[in-house]
């Protein structure tokens, strides 16, 4: 089990926590919680891959921030 923090940006209400843990859901990832500017997620890398929960999160509208 591998545990990340993902910082995110144009996040500024609910509706965008949301919106981002609908897409999450979709990944099939184990966990994850999501506040405003990030998400905590925890998942199996043999079964999903950092890049993949990152697209997820970029196809609800909001860009990952990679520093």
């Amino acid at each position: 089990m591998t545990t990340h923090e993902i910082k995110i940006e144009g996040m500024s209400c609910n509706h965008c926590v949301m919106a981002i843990q609908r897409e999450l859901a979709k990944t099939g990832i184990n966990s994850f919680d999501v506040q405003i500017g990030s998400a905590k997620v925890s998942y199996d890398e043999t079964t999903i891959k950092l890049d993949q929960i990152e697209k997820a999160i970029e196809e609800a509208g909001y860009k990952v921030r990679r520093d």
